[in-house]
């Protein structure tokens, strides 16, 4: 497995003579060292008393011709290696900067340091950073900023991006240095330089990606954690590589082409290996002790599922992310099909768990006989589950994940509509009573689950809207919802006086707000809530934005229209606006 493991100071690794290249293969992830991991290298060897440790890099020699250059392949250590010569290039800035301050000798050093960095006889960078996310662009483009001879283009926000940011970091460090010891900032770089060339790297280098891999995840203890859906990763392209069934970057393709299907949300794309599995179970190689994948279970599995026909489980993963990334929404669409509608209420509702049934019955389609609109059935069965599930808690979290394996296999052989009675048994005889439901929506629902009340308001505004009166209820501006819920009745201590007045009293109006205030009656939707906040009634009711457009109760949503025509709101209006909106909301979500 191991060719060879040897200690090495930094100036040799990176020596002016030599005629070592160090890569970084495409499969390896973007650059993601933040500020705290800046800190903590350069703070370690300012304050290190001999030779610092950095820890250990695993190399893959790739070379082709010897002559031309020693490539090897930084299959670990590519953050720790790429964030060493971003330092180096912003001690090399400084002192290039100050070159007249520098003695004969010095400047020498200043020379070898740039041939560290970049080598001299083709003007390459010595570390050649992998093209995700623009890390090739600007890393170039940041040592060329240095004043280090290498042709780098600034590509669009490249002083955003975490490259730049880092080299920015040092720069700014060694100037602190320098104000902090009191010597000149050439003084301070040099200290930086002469740290960090005798601090001290493990090489370690193996014969093959396939051991590189395993070696990798047993010595990942620095830097930012793998994740599953990383080691997983890993085990994919070093069983690709040690069963020949692909090429590592033919397989670093392929596990691409499914992480573009999901997103870029790591919850999203661990989701998706769980429900696979779940999903398609029966048709996998059999896993030991795993009835369900779970986060802690995921790993093994795929150890296990990959072991076997691996081209075949990588054609299925890649299927199924398709059909994955569109129920979970994952692209806008201009123009949304019935079906993609009902995926985003299901998504609205916080259906999640139930993909594992979804995508079982998008990928059979075919073969299960199922129009689209039947699957929409399917879809908004589903919704109301969640709907009812979310506000009464039952079925618990941890049994859902069986309920809907469980209703694959209940399904059988069973075909269209037949399908639908399935499912709609299943979710009946795994549900809350209307009873149940009912007495959770009579009751406080937004202390019980802000979501719910939220989804619940939403959809009964949307059920009532036409092509004239459409508005998007899920907008989000900076990250937050436009359309939020709004308490009629303020929520908050202090009740103004108008409010006191018109409730009989401040004793009386803190009574029924603690009684009634989040209730679904005294629930409403509005955009721009922290414009309402307060105030009183009517003000709520008639207020506007500085264009004169209504953001108040006069919005034009048919939630509001009620509360439109209202001059005073009490208790008995909380109490008659529940029962008449626990109505529309037992009649809209059954589970028939």
């Amino acid at each position: 497995m191991i060719k060879s493991a040897n200690q090495y100071p930094v100036h040799s690794l990176l020596s002016h003579e030599g005629n070592v290249m160090y890569r970084i293969p495409p499969y390896q992830r973007e650059y993601s060292w933040h500020k705290a991991q800046w800190e903590d290298l350069f703070e370690d060897l300012i304050e290190a008393d001999g030779s610092h440790f950095l820890g250990t890099i695993i190399t893959l020699d790739q070379t082709k011709d010897a002559l031309e250059s020693n490539i090897l392949h930084v299959v670990d250590g590519q953050q720790r290696l790429t964030t060493l010569t971003l330092l180096l290039a912003a001690v090399y800035s400084v002192l290039r900067e100050n070159l007249d301050e520098l003695d004969e000798d010095t400047r020498t050093d200043v020379t070898n340091l740039g041939r560290q960095l970049v080598r001299k006889s083709d003007k390459r960078s010595r570390v050649t950073p992998q093209i995700q996310g623009h890390n090739l662009d600007d890393y170039r483009a940041v040592l060329q900023e240095a004043g280090l001879p290498i042709e780098g283009e600034r590509k669009p926000y490249y002083p955003l991006r975490r490259i730049r940011k880092c080299y920015g970091y040092f720069r700014s460090a060694i100037e602190k240095l320098s104000e902090s010891e009191q010597i000149s900032q050439p003084q301070a770089a040099l200290m930086v330089h002469d740290a960090a060339l005798r601090a001290v790297l493990v090489k370690i280098e193996v014969a093959s990606h396939a051991d590189a891999f395993v070696l990798f995840e047993s010595l990942n203890n620095r830097g930012l954690p793998l994740s599953p859906v990383d080691l997983i990763k890993n085990h994919l392209l070093a069983e690709s590589e040690k069963k020949e069934v692909m090429k590592v970057d033919e397989a670093f393709r392929r596990w691409n082409e499914i992480l573009a299907s999901l997103g870029d949300n790591y919850t999203v794309q661990e989701r998706f290996l769980r429900h696979f599995y779940n999903a398609f179970k029966p048709d996998l190689p059999e896993v030991r002790d795993a009835p369900v994948a779970t986060k802690s279970r995921l790993i093994r599995i795929y150890e296990t599922v990959l072991g076997h026909d691996l081209r075949q489980v990588l054609d299925s993963l890649a299927d199924a992310s398709e059909i994955y990334g569109r129920i979970n929404c994952v692209l806008e669409l201009d123009q949304p099909s019935s079906l993609d509608l009902a995926f985003q209420r299901l998504m609205h509702a916080q259906g999640t768990p139930s993909y594992v049934l979804v995508l079982w019955l998008v990928s059979n389609q075919s073969e299960l006989d199922l129009t689209d609109e039947q699957i929409e059935s399917a879809v908004d069965r589903l919704v109301s589950f969640f709907v009812r599930r979310n506000l009464t808690g039952y079925p618990q979290t941890y049994a859902l994940a069986k309920l809907f394996m469980s209703t694959i296999d209940a399904v059988g052989d069973a075909h269209g509509d037949e399908m639908l009675t399935v499912i709609s048994e299943r979710l009946r005889a795994n549900s809350a009573s209307d009873d149940d439901f009912r007495d959770r929506l009579m009751g406080p629902i937004y202390d019980e689950n802000s979501d719910v009340a939220r989804f619940i308001l939403s959809t009964l505004a949307e059920d009532q809207m036409t092509k004239e009166t459409k508005v998007d209820l899920w907008r989000q501006e900076n990250n937050r919802y436009v359309w939020t819920i709004e308490h009629i009745l303020p929520q908050g201590e202090n009740l103004p006086s108008a409010w006191q007045e018109m409730l009989g009293g401040p004793e009386v109006a803190a009574g029924i707000q603690e009684e009634h205030r989040h209730r679904l009656g005294n629930l409403t939707i509005t955009a721009y809530n922290s414009n309402l906040g307060n105030k009183s009634f009517v003000e709520k009711r008639d207020r506007q934005d500085p264009g004169g457009r209504p953001i108040g109760y006069r919005n034009g949503l048919s939630l509001n229209q009620d509360l439109a025509v209202k001059d005073s709101w009490t208790a008995q209006d909380i109490e008659e606006r529940t029962e008449g909106l626990t109505a529309r909301v037992l009649e809209r979500f059954p589970l028939a």
